[in-house]
């Protein structure tokens, strides 16, 4: 019997693996931007015309002489990697040497470009499977453009199975905003059919570029962390090169102990999204697919956000390059990561952080003195002044707040008084805020019930009447102790230790058998102990509550998502009073 088994012809096998690495005009986008930012260009020009299926990219990188460029179409040829070795520690965003010489199996390619410091420019043009067609002498500055036309012209099929061009600019531009907040420092033009599509305007950070790709967020919506965090201790840093990520810029040094953890998140109580779409994870510099990450930073949003609400967060690992596997998917876009646990820890850490209220990362916190003496002008004869100098002459306050009211934190709210018997009127050094005392307090309590769930029993037991089935179940599976007590009567015996001294204890429990995990009874519980509006408080009791407020893990918004505090701050009082008018011109004079 005849082999049925035969080896594919050299240009079948060429065909399927530029298959693998370009596959739409987006990838041909992809890959060679990503050289572009391989040879350092800060000026990035992408061209299309999708019509003709034709793409340019040039770039103000390094450049390559003339004996690289004969060699860069060539099959598996790149300056990224010498062995197999160095598949284990890319540094790089292409490395593999095949979109080039791809390109050469499906399209007409052309290079010109002119190393910096090279005194001529040369152009090369490449025919099927990288054969180097014509070289000549060109004018350029130094850096590379590389011309893509026909793509696809030998395989029809795969033009018709592609989708619309609409559909296709849309990808290309998704992926160049992925690429951008990469490499924020990056100025890039986009152009379709010779008219100018967008542009992208260099930042000192991917919190400041973001906004030029997600309009609706304000810069004052966000907030940017940066931390520098210890590898694994399992990890090998005998091996790690310098990782050129802009927006993680020298965070790894060639033999350094630690990697860099950037996190650009949308304050809970200012911007989210109605769909998980912007959870967006990179590692060193190129955007990636992780699900584990991904889960891990909306289970961090949990109990932050309103109902049916996700987070806006774009995290950027910058790690050991041995830590990574590169080799899961030929566009490079999913990856297995090292000691994956250690950094779901890192990154729940870098979000707490992200989420606090502190004199580190909130701008309203930034000391103004013209604001400090209008305030303390303001408190001297105000009728709400709560500082008033003692009998001893000092300016001590006889109370346990002592500290956070005279300000020693620079973060300090100070109470100021209550309006409505719902909202605390805080001062702050650089302006003012209203705190909802209910939703403030329920913060608190529910961050106290996830620390420490304490159920503790209850003597007479508390009796409830005509429960379902699903309701008992409900109880038993937050840990109530719960039994018939008769006919349609049930008796519970023990019950969270915030409900104990309340009255209406049969009630809040009636609330919690209504449904939801461990999770949702914590925020019920929370809710229902938490201090009612319409509650009138002294001073000390509010002192106290912005204090206690002020430590928790996530003060931005309550477990239900709603906003805690209105900030005022001291330039936004400026511009309503018009305090920057001159006088004279003010009275018409």
């Amino acid at each position: 019997m005849a082999s049925t088994i035969q080896a594919l012809p050299k240009e079948v096998v060429y065909l399927i693996t530029a298959g693998e690495v370009i596959d739409s005009l987006a990838s041909v986008v992809r890959e060679l931007v990503e050289n572009s930012l391989d040879s350092d260009a800060t000026r990035i020009v992408v061209s299309l015309w999708p019509q003709q299926w034709r793409i340019r990219v040039a770039d103000n990188g390094c450049g390559m002489n003339l004996g690289d460029l004969q060699q860069a179409a060539t099959a598996h040829s790149t300056s990224k990697i010498r062995s197999s070795a160095d598949l284990w520690k890319i540094n790089s965003l292409g490395f593999r040497g095949e979109a080039l010489h791809s390109l050469t199996n499906l399209a007409d390619l052309e290079i010109l470009s002119r190393a910096v410091g090279g005194k001529l420019g040369w152009r090369v043009v490449y025919g099927y499977g990288g054969k180097v067609l014509e070289v000549e002498v060109t004018a350029i500055a130094p850096g590379t453009v590389v011309t893509v036309s026909n793509l696809f012209g030998n395989c029809s099929s795969r033009r018709q199975g592609l989708p619309t061009t609409a559909q296709q600019m849309k990808a290309v531009q998704a992926t160049i905003h992925q690429i951008a907040l990469c490499h924020p420092r990056v100025t890039w033009q986009i152009w379709q059919n010779d008219r100018q599509w967008f542009t992208i305007s260099p930042a000192t950070t991917t919190g400041q570029l973001l906004p030029q790709i997600l309009p609706q967020v304000r810069q004052g919506d966000l907030q940017e962390v940066k931390l520098e965090v210890p590898n694994p201790p399992n990890s090998s840093t005998d091996a790690m090169n310098r990782v050129s990520t802009d927006s993680c810029t020298d965070a790894i040094h060639r033999v350094s102990p630690h990697s860099a953890l950037n996190l650009v998140v949308g304050l809970p109580d200012r911007c989210h999204r109605h769909r998980p779409d912007w959870v967006r994870v990179a590692i060193n510099g190129r955007m990636v697919k992780s699900a584990e990450l991904e889960q891990t930073i909306l289970s961090a949003f949990h109990k932050t956000l309103p109902r049916d609400r996700y987070p806006i967060c774009f995290l950027h690992l910058a790690v050991s390059p041995d830590q990574i596997n590169w080799n899961r998917n030929p566009a490079k876009t999913e990856i297995y990561l090292n000691e994956i646990t250690y950094w779901q820890e890192q990154i729940i850490a870098g979000i707490n952080q992200a989420l606090q209220i502190s004199a580190a990362n909130l701008k309203e916190t930034v000391h103004t003195t013209r604001v400090s003496k209008l305030l303390k002008a303001a408190e001297a004869k105000g009728g709400y002044n709560f500082n008033p100098q003692n009998p001893n002459g000092d300016d001590k306050i006889p109370n346990s707040c002592t500290d956070a009211i005279n300000g020693v934190s620079p973060n300090s709210l100070k109470a100021v008084a209550q309006v409505s018997n719902t909202y605390i009127v805080a001062e702050h050094p650089a302006g003012m805020w209203l705190v909802e005392q209910h939703i403030a307090h329920e913060r608190v309590l529910y961050e106290r019930l996830c620390n420490n769930w304490q159920l503790i029993p209850v003597e007479p037991p508390i009796i409830l009447y005509q429960l379902s089935p699903v309701q008992v179940s409900q109880l038993q599976r937050i840990g109530l102790d719960i039994e018939p007590f008769g006919e349609q009567l049930w008796a519970v015996r023990n019950l969270p230790s915030m409900l104990q001294q309340r009255e209406d204890c049969a009630e809040a429990i009636l609330e919690l058998s209504l449904g939801g995990d461990l999770q949702t009874a914590q925020v019920a519980v929370a809710c229902r102990s938490a201090i009612r509006n319409g509650t009138p408080m002294n001073l000390q009791e509010m002192q106290t509550l912005l204090d206690d407020w002020q430590r928790t893990r996530n003060p931005r918004t309550c477990p239900h998502g709603r906003p805690i505090y209105l900030s005022l701050e001291e330039s936004a009082l400026a511009r309503f009073f018009r305090r920057n008018w001159v006088i004279g011109k003010s009275h018409g004079i």
